[in-house]
């Protein structure tokens, strides 16, 4: 089942509502939530799931659709209570055995949704900024100290998401050893819908891909995760408590990373849960090589950023 958050294009300041994609659009399921002003609707959704399964399943069957033509989409989870993001979870053709798992928290206040726009911060001391196309878990909890072999009891599903990152030096993430240059308003695109997880029956086993205005830039699979889905809720857990809604992005094969500028067309897809677009908005216009960065230690000078010649070398420049 596919699960989106939106809103009719004909009323932008209708309060979202939620539903199930289907193949004539999108069929209206708010009227099934239990009333709770305190919860979003999808945090309802799947707080509710086990109760409302059947009548969501029946929608999805007989419902009246809403073409997506007269539909505004959202991020499917607007404001999560936390995001989670692993650090640097792909083997990416690296011997590298017992790396531990880490992750780092990312501002909810990020989030944005399919067809919105990233802004980057009009300040000049990131002197970067790159995308990172990931597979994102949406937890169904309270879920706490949770097994590896248990790991789908706090998995709703999984859906899309874009690390929008600022750098501070090569790849380094603007101020090193902090979650801040990840926490930028509009850093974390999500969406377009929500796929249960009963429809994912391998989590790694999906494409990941990114399109810059349509060079190909990320094009990896999820089985070169190093540390897999059922580590990663099982670590959390141990951790934190995880609630309905939190997400947690499973990281990036960094071969794939390029910077983001002024005007362009960020496009993410994801086997079995689709695709979406947001844009790029810089007030100041700033400048750097198009491309795939492989970072400042490249010995290729071919990629030059306006004003800091010494600091963007790319090594491929893939177009599909």
């Amino acid at each position: 089942m596919k699960l989106v958050t939106f809103t009719p294009i004909a009323s932008p300041a209708a309060e979202p509502s939620v539903g199930v994609l289907t193949g004539e659009g999108v069929v209206d399921a708010g009227h099934l939530l239990p009333r709770d002003d305190r919860l979003e609707p999808m945090i309802a959704l799947i707080s509710n799931f086990d109760e409302l399964r059947d009548g969501l399943g029946g929608l999805a069957v007989s419902g009246p659709a809403i073409p997506l033509s007269t539909l505004r989409l959202h991020a499917p989870i607007r404001r999560p209570g936390k995001i989670l993001c692993c650090i640097g979870n792909y083997w990416e053709h690296a011997d590298r055995a017992g790396r531990p798992l880490n992750m780092f928290l990312k501002s909810p206040e990020a989030v944005i949704g399919p067809d919105d726009t990233v802004r980057l911060p009009a300040t000049r001391d990131p002197w970067m900024f790159m995308h990172e196309a990931e597979l994102a878990i949406v937890v169904k909890g309270p879920a706490k100290d949770v097994a590896e072999q248990d790991w789908r009891s706090a998995v709703f599903g999984f859906t899309c998401f874009i690390d929008v990152t600022a750098r501070g030096e090569g790849r380094m993430t603007w101020r090193a050893g902090s979650w801040m240059g990840k926490s930028f308003d509009t850093f974390a695109p999500m969406g377009p819908c929500i796929v249960t997880a009963d429809e994912i029956p391998d989590p790694q086993a999906l494409r990941v891909r990114l399109w810059n205005d349509g060079e190909l830039r990320h094009d990896y699979n999820t089985g070169d995760m190093e540390h897999q889905v059922p580590e990663i809720v099982a670590f959390a857990s141990m951790i934190m408590t995880l609630n309905s809604g939190d997400v947690m992005a499973c990281g990036t094969n960094h071969e794939g990373l390029g910077a983001v500028q002024n005007g362009e067309r960020l496009l993410i897809d994801i086997d079995q849960i689709g695709g979406m677009a947001v844009m790029v908005s810089d007030l100041l216009e700033r400048t750097w090589a198009r491309g795939v960065y492989m970072g400042a230690d490249s010995t290729n000078h071919a990629a030059v950023q306006r004003n800091r010649p010494q600091e963007a070398h790319l090594l491929r420049n893939d177009r599909p």
